[in-house]
C-alpha cells in the first residue's frame, strides 16, 4: 500500500518516495497544447501548489517522473525550458515595503537557482524583467515559463483594510503586468490563487491570461473524484461507508464532476478514518467574518442563493461582494447551472457538504455572537430543545444566548442594531444544527423569516424588532389591583404567521408544525417576548 503524502507538495517527492499520486496529467497536456497563459482560482489545500510543481517538472524535462502517467508519451522531453516560479503561499505580508521585500527574496531564489547573477534594482518588476529576458537568451528555445502560486494572497492577507490592500495589489500590479511586456519571451504561464480579482483592477497587464476555473475539462485538475477514492485509494477507505465520506467531503462543483478536498481525505485515513474539520482548521475564514461583520450581511441570506456568472468571475478590492468571496474561497459551491431569462448562464450556490457546513456555521457563531468556548454547549441545548419539540425550553435556551453576549465587544461596531442582526445570530446557530434551514420561506400569503426542519419537527419562524426603552411581553397594569391579573400582551411576530397561514403548505408534511413568534427589544439587547401555536 503506497504512502499518503499529507503536505507535500513537490511532485518529485512523491514519485520518488513511493506515495500515492493521482495522475492530472491529463490536464496538464490539454493546457500545453492550447494558448499557453492560465489562471486557475481553487479553494486552500486543494493540491494547487502540487498542481503548479507538476508542471514545472514537465518543463525542466524530468522524464523519468512521468513513467506510466497519462503525459509520457505526449510530450517531447528533449526540449527543456527555464523555469521562473514566485510563491506566496507561506508568510504574511501587512505593507508594500513588506510586498517588496518579500519579492526580492523571491527574485534572489530564482536568479540563484537558474545560475543567473543580475544587476540589482530597487524595483522588483525592473527585476523580474531582467530575469526574463536573461533567462530566456539562455534557452535553446529563447523562451521561459512562469510559475506564480498564491498570487491574490497578499492581498487576501489586507482584504478587510481597503487601502492597504489596494496598496498591496497596485504592487503586484507592477509586477504581473511585466509578463504582458515580455509575451514573446515566455513559452507558458501558470497562475493559482483562492479568488480571482478582476482584470480592470489586478490582470489588465495581463489580460491575455485564459481563467480555466469554471472550465469543465479542467474541473477535476484539483482535487479527488469518487472514482479516485473506490479505485486508487480503495485499501485505504477498506470499510469506509462512502455515503458518510461524501456527505463530509464531497460537493465541491466547478462545473463537472464533484470533487473531494484532498487534504480531508488524507487526513480522514491517516486518522483512522475520524470524521473532523480537516480541512476547515486550516483555512478558517477570518477575514470573511471581518467582512460580513463591517458590512451587516444578513446571514440567512446563505442560503438558497442565485447568481449570475459575472458575480462569480471576480471583484474588486473597494467593492466586494461577498458570494464572491464565499464562493472563491470554498465555502460555497455550484449546485446547479442554468439560463436565466435573459437567455445568460447563471448559478445556484450552496455550502459544498457538512464539514464545511457546520465548520463555517461556529465561525459565524463567533464573529456575530462572540461566542467560541461556549458555542458547543449551547448548540446541543438547542440542538435537543428543537428535536423534542420543547419550545419552553428553547426560549431559555434563547434568552441564555443572547445574555451571554459580551456587547462591550460591540462598542466600536453597530451591528447589534441592524435589522436583521438577531435573525443572523439565531440562523448561524440554527445552521451548526445540521437542520434545514429555509430563510424568507415563501407562502402564496407572504413569507415567514425562517422555517426550521429538524426531525419530526417544523418550525415556522417570524421575528420582530423592537425599539421602546423598556419593553415589556404584559400589558400594563391600570391599578394595583389588575397586576395579579396583568394580560400577557399580543404577540405581533406571532399573529402575522397565524393570519397569513405561514405554517399551511406544510400541513401535509406529516410533521409536528409549531408556529413560532419572537420579538426583540434592540435596547435590551434580548428575547422579550416568545410565543407559540402548535398546529393541529
Amino acid at each position: 500500500m503506497k504512502k499518503l503524502p499529507i503536505g507535500i507538495q513537490t511532485f518529485s517527492s512523491i514519485i520518488q518516495g513511493n506515495f500515492v499520486y493521482i495522475d492530472k496529467t491529463p490536464g496538464i497536456a490539454r493546457m500545453l497544447d492550447g494558448a499557453g497563459r492560465y489562471f486557475l482560482s481553487r479553494p486552500c489545500r486543494f493540491g494547487k501548489s502540487l498542481l503548479l510543481d507538476t508542471i514545472k517538472s514537465v518543463f525542466e524535462g524530468r522524464q523519468e517522473l512521468f513513467t506510466g502517467l497519462y503525459i509520457e508519451d505526449k510530450w517531447d522531453w528533449s526540449q527543456i525550458w527555464p523555469v521562473i516560479k514566485i510563491d506566496f503561499a507561506s508568510g504574511i505580508i501587512h505593507s508594500r515595503h513588506e510586498l517588496n521585500a518579500w519579492l526580492h527574496q523571491q527574485l534572489d531564489e530564482q536568479e540563484s537557482r537558474l545560475g543567473l547573477k543580475l544587476e540589482r534594482d530597487d524595483n522588483p518588476a525592473i527585476r523580474f524583467s531582467r530575469l526574463i529576458q536573461s533567462a530566456a537568451n539562455q534557452s535553446a528555445q529563447n523562451q521561459v515559463v512562469v510559475l506564480i502560486d498564491e498570487y491574490d494572497k497578499p492581498i487576501l492577507d489586507n482584504i478587510d483594510q481597503t487601502e492597504l490592500a489596494s496598496e498591496v495589489r497596485e504592487g503586484l500590479k507592477n509586477l504581473y503586468s511585466v509578463m504582458k511586456a515580455q509575451d514573446s519571451l515566455i513559452r507558458f504561464i501558470f497562475m493559482t490563487g483562492a479568488t480571482k480579482f478582476s482584470k480592470v483592477s489586478l490582470f489588465s497587464g495581463i489580460n491575455q491570461i485564459q481563467d480555466i476555473t469554471l472550465n469543465k475539462y479542467f474541473s477535476d485538475i484539483c482535487g479527488y473524484t469518487q472514482n479516485d477514492l473506490e479505485t486508487t485509494f480503495a485499501e485505504h477507505l477498506a470499510g469506509v461507508d462512502m455515503a458518510e465520506l461524501k456527505s463530509w467531503y464531497n460537493g465541491y462543483h466547478f462545473t463537472g464532476e464533484a470533487v473531494y478536498n484532498p487534504y480531508d481525505i488524507l487526513l480522514f485515513i491517516f486518522e483512522d478514518h475520524t470524521y473532523r474539520n480537516y480541512w476547515f482548521e486550516t483555512g478558517s475564514p477570518e477575514f470573511l467574518i471581518r467582512l460580513f461583520k463591517k458590512h451587516q450581511y444578513f446571514l440567512p441570506d446563505l442560503e438558497n442563493i442565485e447568481v449570475g456568472a459575472e458575480i462569480l468571475n471576480s471583484f474588486e478590492v473597494e467593492n466586494i461582494n461577498p458570494i464572491t468571496l464565499l464562493f472563491q474561497a470554498g465555502y460555497l459551491t455550484i449546485a446547479k447551472t442554468y439560463t436565466d431569462d435573459l437567455g445568460e448562464q447563471a448559478f445556484v450556490l450552496e455550502v459544498p457538504n457538512r464539514e464545511v457546513k457546520s465548520a463555517l456555521a461556529t465561525q459565524l457563531i463567533k464573529g456575530y455572537a462572540e461566542q467560541d468556548q461556549e458555542s458547543k454547549t449551547i448548540r446541543q441545548r438547542l440542538f435537543r430543545s428543537l428535536s423534542q419539540g420543547n419550545l419552553a425550553q428553547l426560549k431559555q435556551e434563547i434568552i441564555s444566548l443572547f445574555a451571554g453576549i459580551p456587547w462591550r465587544n460591540f462598542t466600536n461596531n453597530d451591528l447589534p442594531d441592524s435589522e436583521g442582526y438577531y435573525a443572523s445570530v439565531l440562523y448561524a446557530f440554527f445552521s451548526s444544527l445540521n437542520a434545514t434551514i429555509i430563510p424568507e420561506d415563501i407562502s402564496n400569503r407572504g413569507q415567514a423569516d425562517m422555517t426550521i426542519q429538524l426531525g419530526d419537527y417544523i418550525y415556522a419562524l417570524e421575528i420582530k424588532r423592537d425599539n421602546s426603552d423598556n419593553y415589556s411581553s404584559q400589558t400594563p397594569a391600570q391599578t394595583s389591583a389588575q397586576i395579579q391579573e396583568q394580560a400577557q400582551r399580543p404577540n405581533p411576530a406571532l399573529t402575522q404567521i397565524q393570519q397569513r397561514g405561514y405554517s399551511e403548505k406544510y400541513l401535509a408534511s406529516g410533521k409536528q408544525i409549531f408556529e413560532v413568534g419572537m420579538v426583540f427589544n434592540s435596547q435590551q439587547r434580548q428575547l422579550v417576548q416568545m410565543d407559540w401555536q402548535q398546529v393541529r
